[in-house]
């Protein structure tokens, strides 16, 4: 069975979202591996969401926003440019291999280039294979005496975090399926 990376996406709403709709409405053809998160810009993402996202579970992250001089907050992608690379050199001294974060500028009008940018990340995504991040993570809680129950595997509210990712950990053993129960999700795992 093939590697499939479970992919993070924080959109920017009124350039990578709508860049991201105009690919599934001209029916353009691209890998399922990204879920998600529309953040009214790419200021909005914070590096611990990119972080709490990997510890939750995800195999990458990719933060899309309107091309420098095009944003709607006037200076907002100027902001997630600096935040993004100082994000850079941090992962990178967590030995978090740097392909696994990526900053892309997607307008309303390029559908397709959205589609190449999710096509690119998702094979390189595979190359590298399964982030050990969460595992290593809740090794050392256990070496610490702490259960998984310390890392957050579901958000709560949705917070825009993306942890909700680790919800199909198989990392801890479990099977990664959720079950619904009344009206909140609610992670089961299998124990062997």
């Amino acid at each position: 069975m093939r590697f499939e990376p479970r992919i993070v996406g924080f959109l920017c709403n009124w350039c990578s979202y709508t860049g991201a709709d105009l690919a599934g409405t001209s029916r353009i053809k691209y890998a399922p591996n990204v879920r998600v998160i529309r953040v009214m810009c790419s200021a909005r993402v914070d590096p611990s969401f990119v972080l709490k996202s990997l510890a939750a579970g995800a195999d990458g992250v990719l933060v899309c926003g309107c091309h420098p001089g095009d944003c709607h907050y006037s200076e907002g992608n100027y902001k997630a440019l600096r935040r993004m690379k100082l994000l850079a050199r941090c992962i990178e001294s967590f030995g978090i291999e740097k392909e696994r974060v990526r900053l892309e500028w997607v307008s309303a009008s390029e559908g397709k280039r959205f589609a190449d940018i999710v096509d690119e990340m998702t094979e390189r995504i595979r190359e590298l294979g399964p982030s050990r991040i969460r595992p290593a993570l809740l090794a050392d809680l256990a070496g610490r005496g702490l259960d998984e129950g310390a890392v957050p595997v579901e958000a709560e509210g949705g917070n825009g975090s993306g942890a909700d990712v680790g919800n199909r950990s198989t990392a801890a053993g479990g099977n990664g399926s959720t079950a619904a129960s009344g009206g909140k999700r609610e992670v089961t795992h299998a124990r062997a």
